[in-house]
């Protein structure tokens, strides 16, 4: 068993936040808690383990108030809580694994709660997959430091972590702004070799925009001009 699943072992029903937004594992998530019902939500989920299910919902485009049955979310982890004297709370959380939500339960709370089953990616070949995890890893270093030419090589270049496949898949999930059709299909996959095939084309279709851009702005940095010796 993962570390992530060992930390949400034996919980059953979880409190749900509704969020026009996509959480994935290991992802920061700063929010904003206002409503009365979040408040006491927050309350109640610091007095237990600290966990609450973010799950994707745009209440524009569903005929019901509340998420269908089946979807897919993400648990939240409450690292840091900063109360505000009206109740309200800014709070920094982090993703940690995802759920399928089975069922809603009435327990007389003003906020969700839903009876979910947390999963994890389907075993696969280790072989394949490693091989392909460093291509993907190889093309988002190089789209990271063309972006940190583009930056001017402000601050320091972040040091890429090869961790394993299913968790580098989500940290390069997470790097992108994606869209949140997209970032929902690469969340409810359980493969991570679909998901990382999908970051691999859509990687593969930035990297050289993104290294030319950034071989130009650094000429234009000399006014077009190179050190280069030139033999004439």
């Amino acid at each position: 068993m993962s570390e992530a699943l060992k930390k949400v072992a034996g919980i059953k029903h979880l409190p749900l936040f509704p969020l026009p937004l996509v959480l994935l594992p290991n992802e920061l998530l700063p929010l904003h808690i206002f409503e009365e019902r979040y408040q006491k939500m927050l309350k109640d989920v610091e007095s237990d383990r600290r966990f609450f299910g973010v799950t994707h919902f745009e209440p524009g485009d569903s005929l019901t108030e509340k998420p269908a049955k089946g979807t897919v979310g993400c648990v939240a982890e409450v690292r840091e809580n900063q109360p505000l004297p009206d109740g309200r709370s800014n709070v920094i959380t982090v993703g940690v694994v995802r759920y399928h939500l089975v069922e809603y339960v009435d327990a007389g709370e003003p906020y969700l709660i839903g009876d979910v089953e947390f999963f994890e990616d389907d075993p696969e070949e280790q072989s394949a997959l490693h091989e392909l995890s460093d291509d993907v890893h190889t093309l988002f270093e190089r789209v990271a430091k063309a972006a940190f030419k583009l930056s001017d090589n402000r601050g320091t270049f972040p040091e890429i972590p090869k961790t394993d496949p299913e968790q580098l898949s989500f940290l390069i999930t997470a790097a992108f702004n994606l869209d949140n059709e997209l970032k929902y299909k690469l969340l409810e996959t359980h493969s991570t070799t679909d998901r990382l095939s999908k970051l691999k084309e859509i990687l593969e279709q930035t990297v050289n925009k993104m290294e030319e851009s950034a071989d130009i702005h650094k000429i234009s940095q000399t006014n077009g001009h190179t050190n280069k010796k030139l033999d004439i």
